[in-house]
């Protein structure tokens, strides 16, 4: 009998491991290799004349596979499947794809957890929020970029389908220096007296550049839906004047 290199234990056979020497050496409990052992992920060694477990350098290296599979939450079953057949290559490879893709998913949660915790958090588009971001710089009032913010969430929360269409609609009109007026105009009467001759000269204006952009055709919304109508009911309540121009709208576009 030699000694083994590190002249503390003798190596006849190999198996120079206890149970409790494994988990030591692999990081994991000894309760976690009975777990494997009963899976089938680590075979039963051969016990000693006293009935004792030895295991040998070879079980510590499958053991540390087995322990780094399970720490990058590969299922028990899954790894004794990839154990025992074939692939193992490209197995592992699409696990590092998985495993990557969860990182990103959570370095997005981050992301977002880091804009929540300093107010910048918004579920809008990207091309909603610089929408938003542009109104100020037009001449926009922080009452309406705020209101802007809330209604286009309530839309792209509830129709997503075509959400997209209608706010390209109503974006649009920023580009087209007319319409820009007019929805400036609309921002700015909202402290009016809803009886004020400025409201009703909006109407008239809100009217003919409605019929001019869409004819007769005005834009649709989903049948049976109630959010067009809870959006403009918030506009409405907040603003007289807007609730008048509202009612001057419908009776003169029927």
């Amino acid at each position: 009998m030699q000694p083994c290199p590190w002249g503390k234990v003798k190596c006849d056979d190999g198996r120079v491991l206890t149970i409790g020497q494994l988990a030591g050496y692999a990081g994991v409990t000894t309760k976690t290799i009975r777990v494997y052992h009963a899976k089938g992920l680590l075979p039963e060694p051969e016990r000693d004349s006293s009935g004792y477990r030895r295991y040998r350098a070879a079980d510590a290296v499958e053991l540390i596979k087995i322990r780094t599979l399970a720490e990058a939450g590969v299922p028990l079953a899954r790894i004794r499947e990839l154990r025992s057949g074939n692939g193992l290559a490209d197995a592992l490879r699409q696990i590092d794809d998985d495993l990557a893709a969860r990182i990103a998913g959570l370095q997005a949660t981050r992301s977002r957890l880091r804009q929540l915790a300093s107010g910048r958090l918004s579920p809008l588009p990207d091309e909603v929020v610089a929408y938003l971001d542009r109104l100020p710089g037009l001449g926009f009032s922080e009452r309406w970029v705020t209101l802007q913010n809330d209604l286009w969430l309530l839309v792209f929360a509830t129709h997503p389908e075509t959400a997209h269409r209608n706010f390209h609609d109503q974006a649009a009109m920023l580009d087209n220096p007319a319409l820009l007026a007019v929805v400036l105009e609309y921002d700015r009467v909202h402290d009016l007296d809803p009886h004020d001759p400025r409201v009703d000269a909006l109407a008239g204006t809100l009217v003919s550049a409605t019929r001019a952009r869409y004819g007769e055709e005005l834009p649709a919304y989903e049948e049976g839906s109630a959010i067009p109508a809870l959006v403009q009911g918030a506009v409405n309540a907040s603003s007289p004047a807007w609730r008048r121009l509202d009612t001057l709208l419908r009776e003169r576009l029927r």
